[in-house]
């Protein structure tokens, strides 16, 4: 990649996430002098919202994903775009068609698997051709959990001379503000992409945990040694097990796309959300997880309603949805804090430890900073992996610097 103006631009400045992405931007530039620019429809608007968050940008970039040309002239000027304009389904690919063609990487934050697929088909072979890397489902879902498991499978490698056979990931998730709101858990465009994958995919189904996987028979094998469970169960500390949060359908598909693409051999892999309590409390918690359980069945049972029945649901989850600009107020994103667990088996029963610490809301302030400090990494030559095409944000983003997360206030270590 030859020189560019500019080494990250966010592209739906405007967004929830969007305008924290370039709040941290513009704080990482201060101590780093990267070179960043928002990207929005309105220069105006983009202007005021970033300024009612405290950011002033030495300019806007005007892009539309409806204009080829805007799209085509904002990837030519930057290293990295960090895509922000969802539901990805619906307008990713003109995106990441201008980034390929101009030669910049690009990330985002969908977690609609099917879509993604879909670029990994069109668009593998022409990015890694290019130079280019295309790294999808980049935020709380699924960077943090798809680096600790490659961290866990490079610690197996170093101790144990072998690879991961299973991989279970436990979050706990404290701090949350009182009393509760619901858009302190589902924004405007979280709902719309869920409204999205209510559409389905007549040909990749978005509940199953190979759906990234493109040679049949290794998906196959995936299929067989990793089913996705929404059941709640028990956890390694005795607490219960809720199936993840926002969907239980996205995580596994990403790390067993990371999997392999690394050369290992299928893992099992499984996740669930801690909901912590006395002994006491046992069946209210188990009866909450069982709650969330049922909602997740939901979701996965629409996949499975004939084309046009999901088709007419989809539209009509979109019209009563709040749009995307809706989502949490800033007051109430500061004080989160969440604690992952990844326990990484290998052969004899051997296991190694991997802990992810987070502050700030895990969807929109935790994944903002993640983003951010992605974008910047792949921005600076040298500080990832040379593989380009279709990547996970493991693949794409390795571990030599993983320690550059601290500075998005996300922790990573390795038991001894």
């Amino acid at each position: 990649m030859g020189e560019r103006e500019l080494d990250v631009v966010v592209f739906g400045a405007t967004s929830v996430t969007g305008r924290r992405v370039c709040a941290y931007l513009a704080e990482r530039a201060e101590q780093s002098g990267a070179r960043w620019a928002p990207a929005a429809r309105d220069a105006a608007k983009a202007k005021s919202v970033l300024g009612e968050c405290g950011v002033s940008a030495p300019e806007t970039i005007v892009a539309d994903v409806t204009d080829e040309a805007s799209l085509a002239a904002m990837a030519s000027r930057t290293r990295v775009v960090l895509n922000l304009v969802g539901p990805y389904t619906h307008h990713g690919r003109p995106v990441i068609e201008a980034c390929v063609a101009g030669g910049a990487h690009y990330v985002d934050l969908t977690g609609e698997i099917p879509f993604v697929r879909r670029m990994i088909d069109e668009f593998d072979s022409t990015a890694a051709e290019a130079g280019v890397k295309v790294v999808q489902v980049s935020g709380f879902e699924a960077l943090p959990a798809d680096l600790a498991v490659l961290l866990a499978a490079e610690a197996a490698r170093e101790r144990f001379g072998e690879a991961l056979e299973g991989a279970d990931l436990e979050v706990e998730i404290g701090g949350l503000p009182w009393p509760p709101r619901p858009s302190d858990v589902l924004s405007g465009g979280t709902l719309q992409s869920m409204a999205a994958i209510a559409a389905g995919d007549d040909e990749f189904d978005f509940k199953d945990p190979a759906c990234l996987i493109t040679d049949p028979a290794a998906a196959e094998k995936v299929r067989r040694a990793s089913p996705i469970s929404v059941r709640p169960r028990r956890g390694t500390d005795g607490s219960v097990l809720a199936p993840m949060q926002p969907a239980a359908f996205i995580n596994p598909a990403v790390i067993h796309r990371s999997t392999a693409l690394r050369g290992d051999a299928p893992l099992r892999y499984r996740e669930g959300v801690r909901i912590p309590g006395p002994p006491a409390a046992l069946p209210l918690r188990m009866a909450a997880a069982a709650a969330i359980s049922g909602s997740q069945a939901a979701i996965a049972g629409v996949a499975s309603a004939p084309a046009e029945l999901r088709r007419r649901l989809s539209h009509g989850l979109a019209s009563v949805f709040p749009s995307s600009g809706f989502g949490p107020a800033a007051d109430r994103l500061e004080g989160w804090d969440w604690h992952m667990i990844v326990t990484g088996r290998a052969g004899a029963g051997r296991e190694v430890q991997v802990t992810v610490d987070g502050e700030g809301h895990p969807g929109y302030l935790a994944t903002a900073r993640m983003l951010g400090e992605a974008g910047l990494l792949l921005a600076e030559p040298g500080a990832t992996p040379d593989r380009t095409g279709c990547l996970t944000p493991a693949a794409a983003l390795g571990t030599e610097q993983i320690e550059r997360f601290d500075r998005a206030r996300l922790h990573f270590a390795v038991s001894a």
